[in-house]
């Protein structure tokens, strides 16, 4: 039976949280319509010391959502061309997030496309700047749950396109999956 993640699943460290989003489903209402797509890969921000974090100026409008409640959908622009999305984990006042990179379409999306990258499922899913700051935990709208998938093995590896970050952009706080074919079968 599906499960919608709830604020405390958000409330915790942001590695558990991104390494636990791995094989959750993302969901995503317009009016009647409902796509799905299994989380694949994620990537931890973490604080203002992180380099590679939005945060690492401090606190701006731009970034004033990962100062809030976790739970919540930090949406924004990369690079003037793709909107991004990302959950906000840990507590108010720190600033930290995770980045859903790659989903499985398991609904609603071409099956023909073995998975979705960070522009992409944001593009087909229709998340825009539109839901930033929208709570993931009581949306109808867009939201996260747990429909029993069980993730056999998690690989990690550094974070992709933050090399200006320097030490940082090595971190190894991406985590990822196979396909469910491969993974759960």
């Amino acid at each position: 039976m599906d499960r919608k993640l709830d604020r405390e699943f958000f409330s915790r460290p942001t590695l558990k949280v991104a390494k636990e989003l791995l094989g959750k489903v993302l969901v995503r209402k317009i009016g009647r319509k409902e796509i799905r797509g299994r989380i694949l890969e994620t990537e931890a921000y973490i604080g203002e010391e992180d380099r590679a974090s939005h945060a690492r100026f401090g606190r701006t409008a731009r970034n004033e959502v990962m100062y809030g409640q976790p739970g919540h959908a930090y949406v924004y622009l990369c690079y003037g061309l793709f909107e991004l999305l990302n959950v906000v984990t840990e507590r108010e006042d720190f600033p930290a997030a995770v980045l859903i990179r790659k989903i499985e379409p398991l609904s609603g999306l071409d099956p023909n496309l073995k998975s979705y990258g960070p522009g992409n499922l944001t593009k087909y899913l229709r998340i825009t700047r539109q839901l930033n700051g929208e709570d993931v935990t009581l949306s109808k709208n867009l939201y996260l749950i747990d429909d029993g998938f069980v993730v056999r093995k998690i690989k990690r590896g550094e974070r992709i396109g933050v090399q200006y970050a320097g030490a940082h952009a090595k971190r190894k706080w991406r985590f990822y999956i196979e396909p469910a074919d491969k993974n759960n079968g």
